[in-house]
């Protein structure tokens, strides 16, 4: 297990380095000029003394490979240098906004891990009944509607008919612990419907090959109960390709995530990514990237370990 861990250790810092690598020099071909923009925003002429000493400040008056070199530096040291539009180190920026967006996503994956696998389990069971039916009925939509527009959904419904929760916005819980759930409860469903949707249907389908499997038929033979026979001696191998799934569909978890915090303006990464890349702020835009890979690639590192451990064939 120590040699699995190690080899997905080095993998994950080597898919880390070539994404931030892709980020830094795709960024660079980008048109505009951060320097013209951040001194003249009407378009008007621009005194290239200034031009020169901002250029200068800023490190964009080097090499590109020197750039690159200084960033890669400053990756390794902490420190990925200073937003333009922020005014302040690109680590406090994305410090600020980041676990924001890591309780979205873990409270819409909770909601999909606690509403998807048990759903899929009854599916499954009640198989060819009109609640199989029903749930993959369910299933199939929340596949197909886009995440921003079952999020317009539940704001038209649950905030401008009901009126029960907020459309939008974020308090911090510290201000106010019970506002602060309220507004979260709307994104963080609208991202889990989907996700939920993946996960029921692969819990499903990975249900109904364990009640088919040869090993079924001795326990119902020494007398164990359905429920016993569903819970214990199934849920073990039903659970490998369920968190299969939930390792292939992070990338949408996270898609998820920045276009419900531009829905209901949940000031998180996501947001703080779109801003920096209208004003072509590379060092923001660079520092998100490599947080939002680093995460990614992390989490799917645990999604690897855990299969290893449920299933040490993949090791």
């Amino acid at each position: 297990m120590a040699r699995f861990f190690a080899k997905r250790t080095l993998t994950a810092i080597i898919q880390v380095l070539i994404v931030t690598t892709i980020v830094f020099f795709a960024l660079k071909m980008m048109p505009g000029d951060p320097v013209l923009l951040m001194l003249s925003r009407d378009g008007s002429s621009v005194d290239p003394a200034a031009y020169e000493a901002l250029a200068k400040q800023l490190g964009l008056d080097k090499p590109i490979l020197r750039q690159y070199r200084n960033w890669l530096t400053g990756l390794f040291t902490g420190d990925l240098g200073m937003s333009y539009t922020e005014r302040r180190p690109v680590m406090d920026a994305i410090g600020d906004r980041l676990p924001r967006t890591l309780e979205l996503a873990g409270a819409s994956l909770l909601i999909a891990v606690v509403i998807g696998i048990p759903l899929g389990i009854a599916a499954a069971v009640k198989r060819g009944s009109w609640v199989d039916l029903l749930l993959t009925g369910i299933s199939s939509l929340g596949q197909s509607v886009p995440v921003y527009v079952f999020g317009y959904i539940l704001v038209l419904i649950f905030a401008l008919n009901m009126r029960l929760l907020p459309s939008s916005g974020y308090v911090p819980i510290h201000r106010n612990p019970v506002e602060h759930f309220r507004r979260l409860i709307l994104p963080a469903c609208t991202i889990a419907f989907g996700f939920s949707a993946s996960m029921l249907r692969m819990t499903r389908s990975s249900m109904l090959e364990a009640l088919s499997s040869e090993f079924v038929r001795p326990l119902y033979a020494r007398g164990l109960s359905k429920a016993r026979v569903h819970m214990k001696h199934m849920v073990r191998n039903m659970l490998i390709p369920v968190v299969t799934i939930i390792g292939l569909q992070l990338g949408a978890l996270i898609a998820g995530t920045v276009l419900c915090e531009a829905v209901f303006n949940w000031p998180g990464i996501a947001t703080l990514l779109v801003k920096a890349i209208s004003n072509r702020d590379y060092p923001l835009i660079q520092g998100c990237m490599l947080i939002l890979s680093i995460i990614f690639i992390v989490t799917n590192m645990v999604v690897d370990l855990l299969y290893g451990l449920l299933d040490p064939r993949a090791r």
